[in-house]
C-alpha cells in the first residue's frame, strides 16, 4: 500500500525540520570534548566513544529499519525515533558521570539511526524525478544543523561558566521543531491504520559490485566526517588555539561541508558522477594533508577546502542508491545496506584517532589517517560508471 503524495510544500518543510535535528548531538560534542575529559577524568580513547556510538548504532539500526517501518508504519516509526532522540538529548544535562552520558548518547544513535534510514525512501517516493536536488536540500540542512551546533556550542558552554551539560543538551529543542513539522506535513498519514508487509521485499544488495562500491567509498566520507567533528577542536586547542578559536576552526569545517551539500546537488546532473566524485576526493586530500605538513594557521585555512570535498562526496553518495533503485522498498534497502557499512566504518574514526592519540601522545598519526581516507576517496571514484542497469532504471 503505497502512502499518499504529500504537497511538495509540505514535504519539502519535513525534510528539512528533520534534517537539521539530526547532526546539533553530535556536533556540539566536539566544541566541549576537553570540557568533558578534564570534569570526568575520561582517557582520549574513552572520550571518543562520545562521538563514535551514534554511527555506530546509525550503522547497527539500518538494516532492521526497513523492516520496522513495514511492521509499524513508518510515519509512526520516525515520530517514535525523533521523540527518542529529543529525551535522549535532554538527559545528557543530567549527566553527572560517564556511564550515563554514554547511555544517553546510545539514545542519541539509535534515534538518528533510525529517521535517517527512512528519509531517504521518503524522499525517493515524494519526489522521485527530483531525487538529487531534494537529497542535497536535505544534505544541506543536516550539515546546518551541525554548523550552528559547532559554532555556538562553544559559546553556550562559555556563559554558562563552562559546565558542558547545557552546551549538549539544548539541542532536543530542534527535534521538538522536527516532531511538529513531520507530524504536521503526514498527520494524515499518520491516522490511517498501519499498512500490511509488501508482497516482496527487497533483498540487500550483498551481491552487488556498484553497492560495495557506493558503501566504501560512504565509509571513506562518514570516517573523515565523524574523526574531524571530534577531533578538529581538540587537535587545534593542542596547536595552541583557544578553545573558542578551535571551536570557529570546527565551524568552518560544517560551513565548508554545509556550502557543499547544494552545490554538488545542483552541480552533479547526470547519473555518471564520476568526475565530481574525483573532486572531492581531491579537495579532501588538500584540506586535510594541510594539517601534518604546514603549520597551523595554513592548516587552518585549508580545513574548509577539505570540508567542501567532503560535504560533496556526502550529497552524491546520499544521491547514489537512489539511482541505482526502482522503488522506494529497494532504494530503503541499498541505502540501509550504504549505512549499515558505511556508518559501521565511521563509527571507528573518533575512536581510532582517539586510540592514536593515547598510543602517541599527539595528533600527527591521527592526521596522516585523515589523509590515508581522504586519498581512498580519490581512489574509489573512478570505478563508479553507472552500468546500463542504472541508466535502464532513471
Amino acid at each position: 500500500m503505497a502512502a499518499a503524495r504529500l504537497s511538495d510544500a509540505r514535504a519539502v518543510l519535513a525534510i528539512a525540520l528533520v534534517a537539521l535535528s539530526l547532526r546539533p548531538a553530535i556536533v556540539s560534542v566536539g566544541s566541549v570534548l576537553t570540557a568533558i575529559i578534564d570534569e570526568l577524568h575520561l582517557t582520549f580513547t574513552m572520550a571518543s566513544l562520545l562521538t563514535a556510538l551514534p554511527p555506530l548504532l546509525m550503522g547497527l539500526l539500518a538494516l532492521p529499519t526497513p523492516m520496522l517501518a513495514r511492521r509499524f508504519g513508518r510515519d509512526r516509526l520516525l515520530m517514535a525515533s525523533l521523540s527518542l532522540l529529543c529525551v535522549a538529548t535532554a538527559l545528557r544535562s543530567f549527566a553527572s558521570g560517564s556511564v550515563f552520558l554514554l547511555v544517553a548518547t546510545m539514545g542519541v544513535g539509535a534515534g538518528i539511526a533510525v529517521v535517517g534510514t527512512l528519509i531517504p525512501g521518503f524522499i525517493k517516493e515524494q519526489f522521485c524525478a527530483r531525487a538529487s536536488p531534494i537529497v542535497g536540500l536535505y544534505a544541506t540542512c543536516l550539515s546546518l544543523g551541525g554548523l550552528i551546533a559547532a559554532a555556538t556550542s562553544g559559546l553556550i558552554s562559555d556563559k554558562a561558566q563552562g559546565d558542558w551539560r547545557l552546551a549538549l543538551g539544548i539541542w532536543s529543542v530542534t527535534t521538538v521543531a522536527a516532531m511538529i513539522g513531520w507530524n504536521s506535513a503526514t498527520s494524515s498519514q499518520f491516522r490511517q491504520p498501519v499498512p500490511p508487509p509488501q508482497p516482496q521485499i527487497a533483498k540487500l544488495p550483498l551481491r552487488d559490485r556498484k553497492a560495495w562500491l557506493i558503501a566504501t567509498y560512504f565509509s571513506a566520507t562518514n570516517f573523515l566526517f565523524f574523526g574531524a567533528v571530534a577531533w578538529i577542536s581538540p587537535l587545534f586547542q593542542e596547536f595552541g588555539y583557544s578553545r573558542a578559536v578551535a571551536g570557529l576552526v570546527l565551524s568552518s569545517f560544517i560551513a565548508g561541508f554545509t556550502i557543499a551539500n547544494p552545490i554538488f546537488g545542483f552541480l552533479s546532473r547526470s547519473s555518471d558522477r564520476r568526475v565530481w566524485l574525483c573532486l572531492c576526493g581531491g579537495l579532501s586530500i588538500v584540506g586535510f594533508t594541510a594539517i601534518p605538513l604546514t603549520d597551523t594557521l595554513v592548516s587552518s585555512i585549508a580545513i574548509p577546502i577539505g570540508a567542501l570535498g567532503l560535504g560533496g562526496a556526502f550529497t552524491l553518495c546520499m544521491t547514489l542508491p537512489l539511482d541505482n533503485t526502482r522503488s522506494v522498498e529497494e532504494a530503503n534497502a541499498w541505502t540501509a545496506f550504504s549505512m549499515t557499512i558505511g556508518y559501521g566504518v565511521a563509527a571507528a574514526g573518533p575512536l581510532c584517532i582517539g586510540v592514536l592519540r593515547d598510543w602517541t601522545g599527539n595528533f600527527t598519526a591521527p592526521s596522516w589517517l585523515f589523509v590515508f581516507f581522504a586519498v581512498l576517496m580519490l581512489m574509489l571514484s573512478p570505478f563508479m560508471r553507472p552500468g546500463s542497469t542504472a541508466e535502464q532504471r532513471r
